[in-house]
């Protein structure tokens, strides 16, 4: 079955679906079980949920590793990997109700809330947050504002084109890239604490300057043909 298949059975009728047969597609799509759960319309237990940490302390650990380079962010990656799991897990997470026709903008929503994302702590990727609050409130959701969201969630711009039902098209412009989103992920489970350590590793490695959160990415995650 083609990849955009299952996308589409996974939102039309993954309610129907169990969690071991959720957990084999996400192994097949090489997805996180978490969003899979999400997009099939499934609670997301709260071991895959990153714990209560500080807003602020994730998009400073967010905005740092914008500054590193490919290799730094895989350095950074296992750095989080070896972390030990020390906050407390949440409750499950219901499901969104689906309202109207689109359900896409709940899964973006869901999709941003397993990294423990709000409009506050999403990193910049160029888009304004009225604009990515457009998108989780269903008015837009154009497809190079999903291209634009795609790394940072590390997933693939025409798995949310196929989501969202947007045509797809070729990528029109440079973005973030998944070895920034695959850096998110590892910091699920993070403390503020640990966010906090992470991110003067990141600085450490990059030697960071200071500048505006606002402001365009630097170059390190421009190179990459992975969008």
């Amino acid at each position: 079955m083609m990849r955009a298949e299952v996308l589409r059975g996974l939102l039309n009728s993954g309610r129907d679906y169990d969690v071991p047969r959720l957990e084999a597609v996400a192994a097949q799509l090489g997805l996180p079980t978490a969003d899979v759960l999400v997009v099939a319309g499934h609670p997301v237990p709260g071991s895959l949920l990153p714990p209560d940490r500080d807003t602020r302390a994730l998009h400073t650990f967010a905005h740092r590793v914008t500054h590193c380079n490919h290799e730094q962010m895989a350095t950074l990656r296992e750095l989080l990997l070896t972390l030990p799991r020390e906050g407390e897990i949440p409750q499950p997470r219901m499901p969104a109700d689906p309202t109207g026709t689109d359900p896409f903008p709940a899964v973006l929503g869901g999709l941003m809330l397993n990294r423990g994302f709000d409009l506050q702590s999403f990193p910049f990727v160029g888009l304004s947050m009225s604009t990515i609050k457009g998108m989780l409130a269903g008015r837009w959701h154009r497809y190079s504002q999903l291209q634009a969201v795609a790394g940072p969630l590390c997933w693939r711009t025409a798995d949310l084109a196929t989501l969202a039902g947007e045509p797809l098209r070729a990528l029109d412009h440079r973005t973030m890239c998944h070895h920034l989103g695959a850096v998110l992920l590892a910091a699920v489970p993070a403390t503020t604490t640990q966010l906090l350590h992470a991110a003067h590793e990141a600085d450490r490695m990059s030697r960071r300057q200071d500048r505006p959160t606002g402001t365009p990415i630097p170059h390190g995650v421009y190179d990459c043909p992975y969008a």
